[in-house]
């Protein structure tokens, strides 16, 4: 949409505007990304694909050991088209019309709207800014956390839009929060790759293995690669009766079970 002239008229009313949001990169897709895109092209057979194949799990399980030192089963994959529709889904799977969802604004509109849009109640953490720098309001949290109908709470790491890595101390504070009033964590770290020198990002899965039961880690190689236009995301579930159950909601009652055809040669290339 970034660099869709069509785009920027249709909705902006406006070709001059200069788009400045960070969802599409700036940055060419990698050369190899785009030289395996043109090779299936050239097959001119563009029928259905499947996802759960060596070359997929590997590709995954690999960049999650190699990049970020995180031992993933290929087992825990789930395929979902993107985070955004994951989300919505994870939301309808595990928290009943009514109850409550926490996230943390300044942070990503779609958060708002999956709660929302699916009868549920936003429950907000506001972020405290000082001093020039981001913070979480940990008193609030857990405030909002003990309240018996919260029953799931959406972390956006690295958060979107205010750039914050945080630290693996805040993650574990968290991460004990949820554990000690039973929320489920959604963990959105698709622009967990694109991190500035002098700063480390740490899987929430990886700061302890109670934490990696407890939530579903959500990355897909759009920012890495942009890719975002090519639809496939990894939805990471250790914890089995949770992978199930959200399989079914994806698989069985909304149908999604096959990812593009693109979308797949590309992660598997990237």
């Amino acid at each position: 949409m970034k660099w869709n002239n069509h785009f920027l008229k249709d909705c902006l009313e406006s070709e001059e505007v200069l788009p400045l949001w960070v969802a599409d990169m700036d940055f060419q897709c990698p050369q190899p990304v785009i030289e395996v895109l043109k090779k299936r092209v050239a097959e001119e057979i563009y029928g259905y694909s499947w996802h759960k194949i060596p070359a997929y799990l590997n590709a995954v399980t690999n960049w999650m050991k190699r990049r970020h030192n995180w031992e993933v089963n290929k087992d825990w994959i789930v395929f979902s088209p993107g985070i955004v529709p994951a989300i919505y889904m994870l939301i309808q799977t595990f928290v009943n019309i009514g109850e409550k969802v926490i996230i943390q604004p300044p942070v990503y509109n779609p958060f708002f709207t999956a709660i929302k849009n699916n009868g549920r109640q936003v429950l907000l953490n506001q972020l405290l800014y000082e001093n020039k720098k981001y913070s979480i309001d940990f008193e609030d949290f857990e405030e909002k956390a003990k309240d018996p109908l919260t029953k799931m709470f959406i972390l956006c790491s690295p958060h979107n839009p205010i750039g914050r890595v945080w630290t693996e101390k805040e993650l574990r504070r968290i991460g004990d929060i949820c554990l000690d009033n039973e929320i489920l964590i959604v963990s959105d770290e698709i622009h967990h790759d694109l991190i500035l020198s002098g700063y480390n990002h740490t899987l929430f899965s990886t700061t302890s293995k109670e934490f990696e039961q407890n939530t579903f880690v959500c990355t897909a190689p759009g920012k890495t690669f942009n890719i975002a236009g090519l639809q496939i995301s990894n939805i990471i579930i250790s914890d089995k009766r949770k992978r199930e159950a959200f399989t079914n909601t994806i698989m069985n009652i909304n149908g999604i079970m096959i990812p593009n055809v693109f979308g797949i040669v590309a992660l598997i290339t990237g």
